[in-house]
């Protein structure tokens, strides 16, 4: 049977492909520190846990749930926006909850691309905003992010090139891979660009509460709701990546676009996890303080461990990854974190699987615990 056409555009993600690699060292008895996936190994807080366990008894759980959420999960989320962001949502109509925000990119993109419309991505950015523009047959468009401007685009630049086919642009700020976080001037200047050029611009979210002492959603810009919609997750801030809880933020109109495609792609969320996104939504500042100290303790390793490979890094950048620049005249990116797996059973993430403007860099996932970092220091 020959395959879609569509599949000649991707490929296998990247951590697919090597984790099984990895797997296989590790089968042969190779002692692998695995640095290279954000993949957090902190539990949700137990409050998260007794709730999930408890409510499966509650009449209905096992049933079919609504497609847009329990009304108290959504409330939730409003009212956690509102606490965390300054930034008001109707519970109702402008919040749509997703099984993890990767889900909702490719909603978005069915429900607003057409074949043939293009698509601005960063580079270097998250890898399945480019994966879903090719599978839905619009054209994928980057725009450079560099260090010598803060991984924020040149929207002057941009602006001077035809852009009468962009439908769409994908922007995430805290800035993944990098770290790299945007003021409110320049939130503002990317919702007054996406205006200018009738563009829906997209941010993606996850990483405000993870060693960060400004958590900003782009939905607190003035008129951003006109033509933003933002995605956030419980993934990073309450260590409930594998229940696949996330969000979608925008106005009515746009959230009913996404409400179209995501009602014929799934039958709603497990009752449970509803009940226990809820609770961990309403969590106090202690769990958000205690979620730092932990990545502070591991971050201040990773940062021994990445100079003992002679990097340079960003001491204020956020989220829980380190991203570092390799030294002048070092081997590619590939090359270089293939000769640490080799040689020193340590597995890093390569700069350039987030796009070509990556070459150069390696990044370090903080979801490592600090033994493990002790014992990846003292194997240099």
């Amino acid at each position: 049977m020959i395959t879609a056409d569509r599949l000649q555009s991707v490929q296998e993600y990247y951590f697919s492909k090597k984790l099984r690699e990895v797997r296989g060292l590790v089968n042969q008895g190779k002692p692998i520190i695995n640095m290279g996936i954000g993949s957090p190994d902190l539990a949700p807080s137990p409050k998260v846990l007794e709730t999930l366990r408890d409510c499966v008894t509650d009449a209905g759980a096992h049933q079919y749930q609504s497609y847009q959420g329990l009304p108290e999960l959504r409330e939730a989320i409003a009212n956690f926006y509102q606490q965390k962001f300054g930034v008001s949502v109707d519970p109702s109509t402008e919040i749509l909850p997703l099984m993890g925000s990767k889900e909702g990119i490719m909603h978005i993109s069915m429900a607003f691309l057409n074949v043939g419309d293009e698509v601005l991505l960063p580079n270097p950015g998250y890898p399945t905003y480019a994966s879903v523009t090719n599978l839905v047959e619009a054209v994928p468009v980057t725009y450079d992010l560099t260090e010598e401007n803060g991984w924020f685009p040149d929207l002057e630049a941009l602006s001077q090139k035809d852009l009468s086919k962009v439908k769409l642009m994908w922007i995430s700020y805290p800035h993944m891979p990098t770290g790299a976080t945007a003021t409110l001037e320049q939130l503002k200047s990317l919702v007054a660009f996406a205006k200018k050029h009738s563009i829906l611009l997209v941010n993606d979210n996850p990483y405000s509460f993870v060693l960060s002492n400004n958590p900003t959603s782009i939905l607190s810009i003035d008129g951003a709701k006109e033509c933003t919609l933002e995605l956030n997750s419980l993934s990073k801030t309450f260590n409930m990546a594998g229940w696949r809880v996330g969000m979608v933020l925008g106005n009515e109109e746009h959230i009913n676009a996404v409400l179209k495609v995501k009602s014929n792609m799934d039958s709603g969320m497990f009752y449970g996890i509803q009940k226990g996104a809820v609770v961990a939504l309403q969590s106090g500042q202690e769990w958000f303080e205690h979620l730092d100290e932990v990545y502070t303790r591991r971050r201040e390793l990773m940062f021994q461990l990445v100079e003992k490979l002679g990097c340079t890094y960003d001491r204020n950048a956020v989220g829980m990854f380190v991203w570092a620049k390799l030294l002048e005249g070092s081997l590619p990116s590939e090359e270089f974190i293939d000769q640490v797996l080799y040689d020193k059973d340590i597995f890093i993430a390569p700069g350039t699987i987030f796009g070509s403007n990556g070459e150069g860099y390696i990044r370090f996932s903080l979801c490592v615990k600090e033994e493990k970092i002790k014992e990846a220091i003292a194997r240099f």
